[in-house]
């Protein structure tokens, strides 16, 4: 056999860095488009408004938008609200016929600060979840890493309702979601990155990747103290952040990157593992709600993107809903 078979068949033999990633982190698709879920097979999906905006125009979805609008109508209170809900959740009905796990959806971003109306906002998506069959071990309610969001989450999950943490951007906030019983949180690694180039004017190699290295500590974290929420990292810019997130327990993805990492088929070497967390000299975060405010007040990168990532979620959703207004008109 000569050098370049040899090279090939050896570059084949382990099959792409995506089968690769498969085998050692559960692959999840960040994407309201039901026909790239259905092309990646991935084992979750998780939407938000945003994703659900893009793909809200697209003619293979009218239906779903065409029964919110039906059902709402026919409903007492605020016909836009719940128009905008029973989209959610008709899109997540659908997304869990192809997925065999878990699919996120999304409470409004305005209700962040708002223990009691995301309490109440998650126990109504899950009752219109129920209404078309879908239970609630199905689904995960993604809220905002808040104080008072993952107040919320701790309610929640005492009532058997799982909640995905979202715009998480600290070790703070990720101890806060452990120690709430959270079922996962999602670290934004992309939205870090993105903040680091701006204020230092420069580029990052995926190893020196502040956003990578956001979500190691948390991932080792978790490891060392033996939570068992589930570590998620999203919000990528790159394959190569994905590359040093391998073994990661759970990484969500949006169509692009997965397409990339099914057309490599170089070797994908395993960076996280739980054996190593365990084995660090870690220190407890403190968690109490005035050390909570205060990390915030000190590291601007977490209050920026926090809050930013609020607005820029609201944002969507009003131009969802004003969508869907015009039409219930």
């Amino acid at each position: 056999m000569s050098v370049q078979a040899t090279a090939a068949k050896t570059s084949t033999s382990h099959g792409s860095k995506l089968d690769q990633l498969r085998k050692m982190t559960v692959v999840v698709a960040d994407t309201g488009d039901i026909e790239a879920i259905r092309r990646f097979a991935p084992q979750d999906a998780t939407t938000n408004p945003s994703l659900l905006l893009k793909a809200v125009d697209n003619p293979a979805y009218a239906h779903l938008v065409d029964d919110a609008l039906t059902w709402a109508r026919n409903r007492p209170g605020d016909r836009v609200a719940l128009a905008a809900d029973k989209l959610a959740v008709n899109f997540g009905a659908e997304i869990a016929k192809i997925v065999p796990g878990r699919v996120s959806t999304e409470v409004d971003a305005a209700m962040s600060f708002n223990m009691a109306a995301t309490t109440e906002k998650a126990r109504h998506l899950i009752a219109l979840y129920r209404e078309v069959g879908i239970k609630p071990e199905r689904i995960l309610i993604k809220i905002a890493a808040t104080f008072e969001g993952i107040m919320a989450a701790e309610t929640l999950q005492e009532e058997g309702i799982d909640c995905n943490m979202t715009l998480l951007f600290s070790l703070t906030q990720a101890a806060a979601c452990a120690e709430a019983g959270a079922f996962l949180i999602s670290p934004f690694v992309g939205r870090i990155l993105d903040w680091h180039k701006a204020a230092e004017g420069r580029d990052f190699a995926p190893h020196e990747d502040p956003g990578v290295e956001s979500v190691k500590r948390i991932y080792n974290y978790y490891k060392h103290f033996d939570y068992e929420t589930v570590v998620m990292g999203a919000s990528f810019r790159n394959v190569g952040e994905i590359e040093e997130l391998a073994g990661c327990d759970r990484l969500t993805i949006s169509p692009d990157l997965l397409e990339a990492l099914e057309q490599d088929h170089g070797k994908l070497e395993r960076s996280l593992n739980p054996k190593a967390g365990r084995k660090m000299a870690l220190e407890q975060v403190p968690i109490d709600e005035a050390s909570f405010r205060w990390d915030s007040v000190q590291n601007a990168m977490v209050s920026d993107k926090l809050y930013d990532g609020i607005r820029q979620f609201h944002s969507d959703a009003v131009k969802l809903r004003q969508l869907l207004a015009r039409r219930l008109d």
